[in-house]
Parts: structure tokens; sequence; C-alpha cells
């Protein structure tokens, strides 16, 4: 493998930071360590909690603001409670958070039929723009979609007429 210099002179501001008595970081921050006497500014008046708020665990409360439009509910919102039990280097804190947000779209879906809204999916997915635009792509989802219920199914039923017998 050729291990050539490249003359990148040509790309407008290249090597803009070469010069060190141009960059802002020159010569190094005189530490005084200022930032560790805590919060040198009023913090903000906190917003009332009127819902269950979620918080993670290293922290001692839930920050100045937060949304409170949807409140945790539902299957979902007993697994993010679960999730928020857990610290946030854990895979036990993001994936039932990833897994409880699929969760909440089909409780969304649930809720609007039992209000007399029958959402169009296809639209909301973005389905005509997929079709006109990348509809070989659209067809392979579409495909692997099938495969997938098609094998869990026959899953199924294999475990289904093996109890049986």
């Amino acid at each position: 493998m050729e291990n050539t210099a490249r003359d990148y002179s040509h790309i407008p501001g290249w090597g803009i930071d070469a010069d060190p008595k141009n960059d802002p970081t020159y010569p190094m921050k005189h530490r005084t360590d200022e930032e560790q006497r805590g919060y040198t500014w009023q913090r903000p008046t906190q917003q009332p909690v009127t819902v269950e708020v979620f918080h993670s665990i290293e922290r001692p409360g839930v920050s100045a603001v937060f949304g409170t439009s949807v409140p945790p509910s539902g299957l979902s919102g007993k697994i993010r409670r679960l999730a928020f039990k857990k610290s946030e280097n854990d895979y036990g804190h993001w994936l039932p958070l990833i897994l409880a947000d699929r969760i909440n779209v089909v409780e969304g879906i649930i809720d609007d039929i039992k209000n007399g809204k029958f959402p169009n999916i296809w639209a909301e997915k973005g389905m005509p723009a997929e079709w006109k635009h990348n509809r070989s792509g659209l067809m392979q989802t579409a495909a692997i979609g099938v495969f997938l219920v098609a094998a869990v199914a026959a899953w199924k039923l294999g475990q289904r007429s093996g109890s049986n017998g």
C-alpha cells in the first residue's frame, strides 16, 4: 500500500488550523478550577411536577424543565418504570426504552381506533414517497416482513402440533 502525502490545498479553508498562532486554543487555557466551585448562575424556578416524570438514578431530581404532555401509561409506561431503575450505562436501561417506544406506537394506534380515528399508517410511514422514489427498497422490505411473519407463524404451528402429539 502506498503511503504518500496528499495535497488538499485545493479545498477552501484546508489547513486553516495548522498555524498555532491562529489556533483559538493556543496557548492552552490557564485552568483556575473556577468551574469546580459549583453553579455560578441562579438556578431557574423548578417546573411543578404534576405528572409522573422519570429521571436518571445518577441525578438527585428532575431537570428544571421537562415534558408533561404524554405521561407514561400502559405497558410501555411499566417498561419505562423498570428501565429507569437501571443506570444509564446499562443495556437494561436503553433496550427496554427502545422496546417501550415501539409498544407505545401500537398503544397509540389502538387508542386512536378506540376514539373513532382510524390512522392512515401507509401515509404516516411515508409509503407513498417510498413507492414513488424507492420502489425496489420498499418491495424488499415488504418481502422480508412477509418472510419473518411466515417464519414466526410456521414456528408457532410447529410448536402447537408438537405439543399435541
